[in-house]
Parts: structure tokens; sequence; C-alpha cells
């Protein structure tokens, strides 16, 4: 069985405080002869781990990520100049990165929304943003850079894409020190406006 808890000491006490557990919990105790604990720095990284460790040793007493082609996901595409954050429910294979699964639809939403208004990547699919000559409501709303019309330099907007990497990767504090140095250079080379919106990013986040 693999699991996580922020609270190590009170997850694996519960096991062995001698009420009443259901048949499953039962059984699983019945056959446990060790127990490995591995810290990691954030939840993100924890829920990563666990995922990674199901889907490999595949832990009978298991369910939940065993099958995860219905669970969401995080997809980042990786075949374009300027690449897309959306939503993704389904088998977690494929060009592009995938991050999750989520425990719900809300929790990969909600992760969708702060990313969007922090570092503002595309969310529109390949044949909608080939199609625009002028910025959607997205950009008016500050939820997208407008790279679909070149408001945005490629180098900026990669940049923008490997931050969401490492903030989804759980490096958030690394993600806040380079925006930090960013918006210094910025405001060194008096691009106040860009200076303004890394600003915005670091408190966002």
């Amino acid at each position: 069985y693999v699991g996580k808890a922020k609270n190590l000491k009170n997850r694996v006490s519960s096991y062995f405080s001698g009420q009443a557990k259901d048949p499953k919990t039962t059984v699983m105790l019945a056959h446990v002869v060790d127990l490995q604990i591995t810290i990691t720095r954030t939840e993100v990284e924890a829920l990563l781990l666990e995922y990674q460790l199901i889907t490999k040793l595949k832990p009978r007493y298991n369910i939940i990520f065993r099958d995860d082609k219905s669970y969401p996901y995080l997809h980042i595409t990786s075949q374009e100049e300027f690449p897309q954050l959306s939503f993704y429910r389904g088998n977690a294979q494929g060009p592009g990165d995938f991050y999750g699964p989520y425990p719900s639809s809300k929790s990969v939403r909600d992760s969708l929304d702060l990313l969007q208004r922090t570092f503002q990547l595309r969310q529109c699919d390949k044949n909608y943003f080939k199609s625009r000559s002028r910025p959607c409501l997205q950009y008016q709303i500050k939820r997208c850079t407008a790279p679909c019309v070149g408001l945005i330099e490629k180098d900026d907007y990669a940049r923008d894409v490997q931050s969401v990497r490492l903030f989804l990767a759980g490096k958030t504090n690394e993600v806040i020190q380079q925006l930090i140095e960013k918006m210094d250079q910025a405001s060194a080379q008096q691009e106040y406006e860009q200076a303004a919106r890394i600003r915005d990013q670091i408190i966002s986040m």
C-alpha cells in the first residue's frame, strides 16, 4: 500500500490504534512486515511521488490511480512555438507534459485559474490560435499575453512556460526568485511596464 499524509505520525498511528477497521484495512494490516517513509518538500511533490509509486508498484490495496485513464491533468503542449496550457482528462500519454493526476476536476480548474492569472499562457486550441487577427477576451482580462498576434516575444513566452513547469513540480521558491531577478533587471532597464507585470506575477504566487 502507498499513501501520503501531512502528519505521518497521526496517519500511521491510526492503523495501529486498536479501533475497529474496515475489512480491507484489517486484511492489509495482517500482511504488514515493514514501513518505509519518504519526506518531500511540498504536498505537490508528495502527490506526484504517490502517483509514481502506485503506477510502478501496482500495490494490491491501492485502488485510486491504478487506472488513470479518467483522472484530470494539466497539460502543456510541446510541439508548438507557443505551447498551450489546458485541462486534460484521459490517459496521460503522448506529446507534451502532463501534471497530475488531480483528485478532482475542481482542483485542476483552481490550479489552472491561478496559473492563467499569473503566467497568462494561452489555453485556446491551435486552430483558434492560428485564426486570430486581433487579441481575444482572454487578453483583455489579463489571462493571456496574446502570442497569436505577436504581443509577446517568443523568448519571454518560453520563460513563462518554464516557470509554469517549475511551479507544477513544486519548486515555487525557485520561480519566485527568478521572477524577482527578472523584475529588477526590467526596472534597471526602465522597462517599467514589464517590471509591473512581473511584480503582479509574484504577488499572485
